[in-house]
């Protein structure tokens, strides 16, 4: 097959954070076919496709698209050689209906007035062009995390891209969606689409890709045939050495009981009940999972632990004490350390620096407080000991913390929370977007943890992930606790059944 993008000799060096991205990097793709693009987090591949969608100028390089040089300075200019992204934020007005984002700028209108019907079916016809069913009608605020990446697909195809960018595209999707996501991915190449998988989950690369391209340090390291490499060669290409995929720990030692949950009822959004009467305990030196697909009030139950939600049926006992209505400070003074499942919005503040982010949960306390007045020199002492210990790539102390990557975002938020051996630890989607190089050190800093006698609960949508780490697990849906196995008795067959609201025979 003829080539359908070309990148060569890209350079890109960023002077705010003194960073070689790409670093001569040469990148093909074929017309037609799935091509990953893998790396750990900071290895250059949202840069270099970036640079492909305009979004980043190049320093030095040549862009070839089907065979002819071309320039690309905006994603105007993208879009209109044939370019579409879906990013992993998704770029989408949740107030305007479906039909309304997908022709956003290209609106079908007489004299100046859009035409609100011919809007909705012309995306019904695109919908069904591509076995992408939407309801045109349908507001985005309304609609699930994988109805609007549908949404932003349909976008870009709306708009005749024949290169598709899908930046992490499965990291806030359900294993269903993920599914449906592959049959998308691969119809669309079979139809003549070449579609670019930046990702970190390589066992997606085995399931749909067709290539895969690693990149390490803003470079190029190779490119191989998919069916010609192993999980675990993709593995150690992207962090350079061998990566312990499977955590090593030893059996738990379970010890007094840290927190105990009695029938708590907690609401959701518009006061719809989301939690139902559920009841569990996570004993010192044990991890206890929480599985199930999103959605099923894990949300909900975790921030009425923390103090984030309020609990309007039920106790919550942390210690033996009843915390069911405690603030989020008094929580945490009890010892409670929350990692949170969406690590830019509730976990950090891109907007300040790296010392704030740190204090900012006990910037109150001595030495970092005295008669209310912030001390400066233990706050940089603690950025420091942050940094160091849990080895954050490009954080200097004092400096702002937007650019560094996922992984040491997420380093950083590790770091703050289990700062001060806290006894209970709420671990929530603690790995998501993370590279295989990433989650291997959070998985070891939980098992630590564990192992020094804390508490941990832990929710993840990765089954793989709950099976590593939980020694017990828990299975929720629809706001219940399906059943609590301990790792030794659960399969994958029996949480999926649980997970599906299923229950196990006797």
């Amino acid at each position: 097959m003829p080539n359908a993008v070309e990148m060569l000799h890209i350079r890109k060096y960023f002077e705010s954070s003194a960073t070689l991205a790409c670093d001569d990097v040469s990148f093909t793709v074929a017309k037609g076919e799935v091509h990953a693009l893998v790396g750990e987090n900071g290895a250059g591949k949202t840069t270099l496709m970036s640079i492909l969608y305009g979004l980043v100028a190049p320093d030095q390089g040549e862009i070839r698209l089907h065979e002819q040089t071309v320039a690309i300075h905006h994603p105007n200019d993208a879009i209109r050689l044939g370019i579409g992204m879906v990013h992993q934020h998704f770029k989408l007005v949740p107030s305007f209906t479906i039909a309304q984002n997908i022709m956003l700028g290209i609106e079908p209108n007489q004299l100046g007035f859009i035409n609100g019907k011919d809007e909705a079916e012309a995306v019904r016809a695109l919908s069904e062009s591509f076995g992408l069913p939407v309801d045109p009608n349908a507001t985005v605020a309304e609609i699930s995390v994988g109805i609007q990446q549908r949404v932003e697909i349909l976008k870009a195809l709306q708009r005749n891209a024949q290169v598709l960018i899908l930046d992490e595209p499965t990291a806030v999707l359900t294993p269903q969606e993920v599914h449906e996501l592959y049959t998308v991915i691969r119809n669309l190449a079979q139809n003549g689409r070449t579609v670019i998988l930046i990702t970190h989950k390589l066992l997606e690369v085995k399931e749909v890709a067709d290539r895969v391209s690693t990149m390490r340090r803003g470079r190029m390291i190779g490119t191989h045939q998919v069916a010609d490499v192993s999980i675990r060669d993709m593995a150690n290409m992207m962090v350079g050495r061998e990566v312990i995929l499977q955590v090593e720990k030893k059996p738990a030692q379970p010890g007094e009981t840290i927190l105990r949950i009695e029938n708590a009822l907690v609401a959701g959004a518009g006061g719809v009940p989301a939690v139902f009467g559920v009841s569990l305990e996570v004993k010192a030196g044990e991890i206890l999972g929480i599985a199930g697909v999103s959605g099923n009030g894990q949300t909900e139950l975790i921030e009425a632990v923390a103090g984030l939600r309020p609990l309007d049926g039920g106790v919550i006992s942390l210690l033996g004490s009843d915390i069911s209505h405690q603030t989020v400070r008094e929580r945490r003074t009890r010892g409670l350390a929350h990692i949170p499942e969406d690590r830019l919005v509730m976990g950090l503040n891109l907007t300040t620096n790296l010392d704030e982010n740190v204090v900012v949960t006990h910037y109150h306390e001595a030495p970092f407080s005295q008669r209310g007045v912030l001390q400066f020199e233990p706050v940089r002492k603690l950025a420091q000991q942050i940094v160091d210990a849990f080895q954050v790539k490009s954080a200097r102390v004092g400096e702002g913390i937007r650019t560094l990557s996922g992984g040491n975002l997420q380093k950083v938020v590790l770091g703050r929370e289990l700062e001060g051996r806290p006894r209970f630890i709420i671990a929530n989607q603690p790995t998501r977007g993370l590279d295989v190089g990433s989650i291997e050190f959070v998985h070891k800093t939980l098992i630590e943890q564990r192992d020094a006698g804390a508490a941990i609960l832990l929710v993840s949508v990765e089954l793989d992930e709950i099976f590593s780490l939980a020694d017990r697990i828990a299975v929720m849906f629809e706001g219940r606790i399906m059943g609590i196995l301990s790792r030794a008795e659960a399969t994958e067959e029996s949480v999926g059944l649980l997970m599906a609201g299923s229950t196990l025979g006797v």
